[in-house]
């Protein structure tokens, strides 16, 4: 059973831009402002400390909001990543002599920005469409790739950590790599026990790691991850800020989430390592490895079948020696015309996985793209692949953000392309 805790939380659909028409006051002289991450203004008695700065289209908001607290000027802005909803506002709040902060590895990280941009925005897009200012997506519209966000230029970067004071405010910043990235720090202040720790438990506290994400990103260590835990175990927080909802209050039940999702993490690292040395293939882990229920935690955002499969291919790579046709470079589609042929033509096949698709999904999805390999505007095949991703959605039940999106998404698209057909045939 998950923690009351996590049943309590609300999910990650609740998240978006920023729109809060005033900070959130957190305690101890700290604000939020919720967004894409959330932002946080941390008040000193010589000027204003920002964790975070929002999307480049949210920044005003943040910024407005925290001005109505204060107008005290910047100090210093601490990002605990490089991703874009913490890097995208910085222009806007920085000020002639306010400090950037920010851990060594971003360098490293916005690199790959640069290097994978376009591939990362069309791997997005079946998530965050509307977000990113794409809505046409869904309707199958040409994708515009919007240029990169500004870099962040920090003046201050560092290894593993960094103190400083705003007036009487004791800052520390911790690096904790491998939460959603190699560069992720913790802001620790000692002085009221309060830790804003961005996103390194992902998008929701309480459930697992994702340690593998399904718009495209370098797979995060379990090891690792679990040893960035730690280090906020060992701090004795009584306050978690979060990047996301939040915040988690008594060193209680953050010290027992925090332990529960580490344990977690390390049994599902520890059964995936076992079912490599014992011979049993990567699929078969995937089904078979389940947390214990004294260890149970949410699924709405990482899951742990998922993560199994992470785990093996960071040891392992991408080459399971399950088939010859791994080796080329041959598409899941290869020898599709052959057994559709087989089979008595695309027509029967896809009556065969219109028969599956509420009882078996997976084969009737399988079947579909057998037959749409070799018919793309086979409408039959195209009603089936739709049944088959509504059955697996209501068999889901909005469980997890990434497989919902993608369900909903697939969806769309073959209804999209049947209504298509309809119209060119009228």
């Amino acid at each position: 059973m998950t923690t009351e805790y996590v049943r309590r939380q609300p999910d990650f659909f609740a998240v978006g831009p920023a729109s809060s028409p005033a900070a959130l006051d957190v305690g101890d002289g700290i604000w939020c402002s919720p967004g894409m991450s959330s932002s946080y203004l941390i008040t000193t008695d010589d000027g204003r400390i920002v964790v975070n700065t929002g999307m480049w289209f949210e920044a005003r908001t943040h910024k407005r909001n925290y001005d109505a607290v204060t107008t005290a000027p910047t100090r210093y802005i601490v990002l605990t990543q490089s991703h874009t909803d913490h890097i995208g506002g910085i222009d806007r709040f920085r000020e002639d002599g306010t400090q950037l902060i920010a851990q060594a590895n971003i360098t490293a990280c916005q690199v790959d920005d640069v290097r994978i941009h376009g591939f990362r925005i069309r791997r997005s897009l079946p998530f965050f469409a509307d977000v990113m200012g794409q809505p046409g997506f869904a309707r199958g519209d040409d994708v515009e790739i919007p240029p990169l966000a500004k870099p962040a230029e920090p003046d201050i970067v560092f290894d593993d950590t960094y103190s400083f004071a705003c007036g009487t405010r004791r800052v520390e910043c911790l690096s904790v790599p491998d939460g959603e990235t190699i560069d992720s720090l913790v802001v620790w202040l000692p002085d009221c026990g309060v830790a804003i720790v961005g996103n390194i438990f992902s998008a929701l506290f309480g459930h697992f790691p994702n340690l593998v994400t399904m718009r495209g990103d370098r797979m995060r260590s379990a090891l690792a991850f679990a040893e960035s835990v730690q280090k906020i175990i060992d701090l004795a927080p009584q306050t978690l800020l979060l990047g996301h909802h939040g915040p988690v209050r008594g060193e209680a039940t953050v010290r027992s989430e925090c332990e529960r999702i580490r344990d977690a993490t390390l049994y599902v690292h520890d059964a995936t390592v076992a079912a490599m040395n014992n011979g049993t293939d990567v699929w078969s882990a995937m089904r078979e490895i389940a947390l214990p229920d004294k260890l149970a935690v949410g699924q709405a955002y990482g899951r742990v079948d998922w993560s199994v499969r992470a785990i093996w291919e960071s040891y392992a790579g991408w080459f399971h020696q399950h088939s010859t046709l791994e080796l080329f470079g041959a598409a899941p589609e290869t020898g599709a015309a052959q057994l559709v042929e087989l089979a008595g033509g695309v027509g029967a096949v896809a009556e065969r996985a219109t028969g599956l698709a509420a009882r078996e999904p997976l084969a009737a999805v399988r079947l579909c793209e057998l037959a749409l390999a070799v018919d793309p505007e086979h409408r039959g095949a195209l009603t089936a692949y739709r049944r088959a991703h509504e059955q697996m959605l209501a068999d889901h039940d909005r469980a997890n953000f990434w497989m919902t999106r993608w369900l909903e998404g697939e969806i769309r698209s073959a209804t999209n392309r049947m209504e298509r057909l309809r119209r060119e045939s009228s």
